[in-house]
């Protein structure tokens, strides 16, 4: 057995195993450089939405009402999924602790310190939990998104109980986007910054520490290939195990997991 994991963006992946096939966060009409169009994706059994932010729900309307996949999210998203005309039979929300199964997709919401609001189509805000989920496609293959959570110590609860092999952790800010977010001052640090990141690696005990949150990695001199650059290294610097491992994909690439063997494909 394997598992594909092919990242579509900004927080955004594609996972098919044996059984499943599922999308989280999926972002694709707002990134100049996608992959793939939401409309060639295939259909999912189900799609995954930490928060509402909008390069996070990105194009989950749009996928579900073509697809029918079921929705799995908060309050939040829930609400504003019905208010864009999804049937309410096809959202499912949930919050930390509470599994959820779909079909045959189990997902696992934890703890996630961020927030999530969203304006419904009649000017309305709303405001709700952000989740982090660990999905397991194949035994022994546990899956950790991070949800853009900032740290926390509890993550080292998350590896008592759960123990994820693999973390999607974010640790920088695609820069495409930031200049879309008014305000004064800049950010200096995505949610993680990179040391975090890969702090919270070693708080969730995970084999595999998998960077996200970035769109671009071929501008060598830019922020988001320094900062994942910095990701990488600190998470050897930090690794207490002498054994995890660190990586970031293209976006477009899929990261084919074989056991404790991962390698690197282009299939977008």
């Amino acid at each position: 057995m394997s598992t594909a994991i092919t990242f579509l963006g900004v927080a955004g992946y594609e996972i098919v195993g044996p059984e499943y096939r599922i999308l989280l966060d999926p972002c694709l009409s707002a990134n100049p450089d996608r992959p793939i169009e939401p409309d060639d994706l295939e259909t999912p059994d189900a799609i995954l939405v930490s928060h509402a932010a909008f390069d996070h729900f990105g194009d989950t309307y749009a996928i579900a009402a073509r697809t029918g996949a079921p929705v799995i999210c908060g309050g939040d998203v829930r609400n504003l999924l019905l208010a864009m005309g999804l049937p309410s039979e096809q959202v499912r929300a949930t919050v930390w602790g509470i599994v959820t199964k779909v079909g045959n997709v189990l997902v696992r919401p934890v703890e996630c310190h961020h927030w999530s609001q969203a304006q419904l189509p009649n000017g309305q805000w709303i405001s709700g939990v952000p989740l982090g989920f660990i999905v397991e496609p194949e035994p022994g293959v546990r899956i950790y998104h991070y949800g853009d959570t900032a740290i926390f110590g509890d993550m080292r609860l998350i590896k008592e109980l759960y123990q994820p092999t693999i973390g999607l952790l974010g640790c920088t800010q695609p820069q495409h986007f930031l200049k879309q977010v008014p305000g004064p001052g800049w950010f200096l640090t995505g949610e993680l910054s990179p040391r975090e990141a890969a702090l919270a690696a070693e708080f969730l005990g995970v084999k595999l520490a998998l960077a996200t949150h970035y769109l671009d990695l071929q501008n060598t001199e830019g922020v988001e290939y320094r900062e994942v650059q910095e990701f990488l290294a600190a998470v050897h610097e930090l690794d207490t195990t002498g054994s995890r491992k660190a990586m970031a994909l293209e976006v477009g690439e899929t990261l084919i997991v074989d056991g404790d063997v991962y390698r690197k494909e282009r299939r977008l």
